[in-house]
């Protein structure tokens, strides 16, 4: 691994200093070693990360208090994401119970009626009539109830 403490700009990357001086102490450490390649290639810990750095490195001796100021002004700085909260859905409209008992007994004069048959399914799949079709049910009820 190649330890350098300047970015391209010649600046001082005091996470990458962090990173390194955590990768010396605790070699066999899979979490350091992750966040460090984690850094490396793409450049950037998420919040998360940085507070386990943080809580890894400040039991870590060897680490200036300083670098662990900064590091957390860094995880300060960073937004804090929050999953939305549940969204409460709207209350079931309640069936037309008139509706229901309307296509039963067209159903039962004309089994086949393929309009009412669909009518029927949408009721039963808990679909709202609309206005139209309840009405459409008000005039098959006219012309087939007699």
């Amino acid at each position: 691994m190649v330890f350098s403490t300047f970015t391209a700009m010649n600046e001082i990357n005091v996470l990458l200093d962090i990173l390194q001086q955590m990768v010396k102490a605790h070699p066999e450490s899979v979490f350091v070693n992750s966040l460090y390649q984690q850094y490396c290639n793409l450049g950037g810990l998420s919040k998360k990360q940085l507070e386990g750095l943080h809580a890894k490195a400040t039991t870590t001796a060897g680490i200036s208090p300083n670098k662990l100021a900064t590091l957390e002004a860094i995880i300060k700085k960073k937004p804090t994401r929050e999953r939305a909260a549940a969204t409460i859905s709207a209350a079931r409209p309640e069936k037309d119970e008139a509706a229901g008992k309307l296509m039963n007994e067209i159903l039962e004069k004309y089994p086949q009626h393929k309009r009412i048959l669909f009518l029927k399914s949408k009721y039963n799949n808990n679909e709202i009539l609309s206005a139209i079709e309840l009405a459409e049910l008000q005039k098959f009820k006219t012309l087939l109830l007699k």
